[in-house]
């Protein structure tokens, strides 16, 4: 007859306590991986926001500014000189954000040796926090260990304690302490008698850790960047897009009502005459009427592009795929300024779906130094004006 092994006895809440802990650690993992990845979203939407609608609202202030000038110098009223200055002041203290990296870069560049930082004191640690050492000491030591990845990971955590203990860092000890009691690499032997309470200490470090990383999240989605993003939802490209359109539109608003104050006298002067507060006041009018200073970006017709014309279409893939113009140059915008360089030199016509993207692009573009203009009516007024199309697929072509 043979022998049959008996089947080891395994606590059935112990075995509870095991799934519960392996569940959370997941938990964790999963949690952990989560906030990391919103971080880096919420920092890269936060450049693509800079450098794609930054020269927009650049814009916008300074049209908020002479628009306030304008009113101030035809009314002399002192709320609204008081108002203009506030606008202008507003325009004036801005930072310039791409000139602050570039000097912080060039003073990095200049800097031959850096200055040596000083040490920081050491502090007596309080017996607390030499019982919490002696403990970390006696139980991480490196040479508790034969194995050599073990070793360096112990050397490297006895590294961390050196440098809490030298501080006198009480808290800081207590949490290294705990750390290295609930580590997975520190856990007892599955039969251990000792497993049970590290089960519990181990659950309990998971959950308060679930709980910090839960508390990052909230806030880094309360950020102003961070709502943005939430906004935008599975596509913030559009959300982008739809600000860039409806920032266009405010400031065709202000330019509209820039040019009635500039181009009409004030109540009760005589055509070319300022009014009673134009000798007080002459200055405003003069520097609002500098030519450029409310310029409005370069733009073109369907009707009035010229037959070499480099098109450049900075609408999304699945745009482009339904319907573009043959010869067309695809960028979309939310890859654009990853890949500036592909752009080729001399003055570009820029298209998106019905302009306002193109725009928003035609003013990074000058602000780059390049010769861009904005095709007007973007690929709707190209279809509607009998331009050819051509699809990806080789299916009908059309504007999506």
């Amino acid at each position: 007859m043979t022998a049959v092994s008996p089947v080891p006895w395994t606590d059935p809440e112990r075995q509870q306590w095991e799934e519960r802990v392996a569940a959370t650690e997941l938990a964790w993992l999963t949690l952990d991986v989560d906030v990391a990845t919103l971080r880096v979203e919420i920092d890269n939407f936060a450049l693509v926001h800079h450098e794609l609608l930054g020269p927009l609202y650049a814009r916008l202030d300074e049209l908020e500014a002479l628009v306030a000038e304008a009113r101030a110098a035809r009314s002399g009223d002192p709320e609204d000189l008081r108002r203009a200055q506030q606008a202008r002041q507003l325009v004036d203290e801005l930072p310039d954000l791409d000139g602050l990296l570039d000097s912080v870069r060039q003073a990095e560049a200049m800097t031959e040796a850096p200055e040596p930082v000083p040490t920081p004191p050491r502090v007596r640690a309080g017996k607390e926090a030499q019982r919490l050492y002696r403990e970390l000491a006696r139980r991480a030591h490196p040479d508790l260990s034969t194995d050599p990845a073990e070793q360096q990971r112990r050397s490297a955590f006895i590294a961390r304690a050196n440098e809490a203990y030298g501080r006198g860092d009480t808290e800081a000890l207590r949490v290294l302490s705990e750390e290295w009691s609930t580590a997975p690499e520190s856990a007892p032997a599955p039969d251990a008698a000792e497993r049970g309470d590290w089960l519990v200490q181990r659950l309990d470090w998971l959950t308060a850790r679930i709980g910090e990383l839960a508390a990052e999240r909230v806030r880094l989605e309360s950020t102003a960047m961070g709502e943005l993003l939430m906004l935008g939802g599975a596509d913030p490209d559009a959300l982008l897009a739809e600000l860039a359109e409806q920032l266009l539109a405010r400031a065709g608003a202000l330019q509209t009502e820039l040019s009635g104050l500039l181009g009409s006298a004030p109540p009760g002067a005589a055509a070319g005459d300022n009014g009673p507060s134009a000798g007080r006041h002459a200055s405003a009018p003069r520097r609002q009427e500098t030519p450029g200073m409310f310029q409005q970006i370069p733009t073109a017709d369907v009707a009035g592009l010229p037959s070499d014309a480099v098109l450049l279409d900075v609408r999304e893939q699945d745009e482009w795929d339904a319907g573009h113009a043959e010869g067309a140059l695809h960028i979309p915008m939310s890859q654009f300024t990853a890949r500036l360089d592909e752009v080729p030199d001399g003055r570009l016509y820029v298209l998106c779906r019905v302009g306002g993207r193109s725009a928003q692009v035609v003013q990074y573009l000058i602000g780059q130094g390049r010769e861009a203009v904005n095709v007007d009516g973007g690929m709707f007024a190209w279809e509607q004006s009998g331009r050819p199309l051509v699809s990806s697929s080789g299916d009908q072509a059309f504007v999506l």
